[in-house]
């Protein structure tokens, strides 16, 4: 399993730690990520448009707003998020903690 700790994700601000759960291997290509993501507090994952791939999100717990194509909704645990290949999306921490999700890419 591989952890990566990005700065100013995607643009945005802040911190977020992905834990890779499956590599390049176990993906056989169709995949681009399957991981557990954790954005400390404060932190903003920056718009950005997905092309030839779809991702989704599965919140476990924290509080987010979410950017679906401009238009921002609160996540919580449970919810679920979807971003078709074309279209975009960003996440800003807004709860008290760290904010925790999986995200999934899928490939076209």
């Amino acid at each position: 399993m591989e952890i990566v700790r990005e700065e100013n994700p995607e643009g945005g601000k802040g911190f977020m730690t992905l834990k890779k759960l499956l590599g390049e291997e176990e993906m056989h290509g169709n995949c681009g990520l399957y991981a557990e993501v954790t954005m400390e507090k404060g932190t903003e994952l920056g718009f950005h448009r997905h092309y030839g791939e779809s991702e989704t999100y599965y919140i476990l717990s924290g509080e987010a707003d979410y950017n679906d194509n401009g238009t921002v909704r609160p996540v919580r645990a449970g919810d679920v998020t979807y971003t078709p290949s074309g279209k975009g999306h960003g996440l800003t921490n807004t709860g008290d903690g760290e904010f925790v999700f999986m995200a999934l890419i899928i490939k076209d």
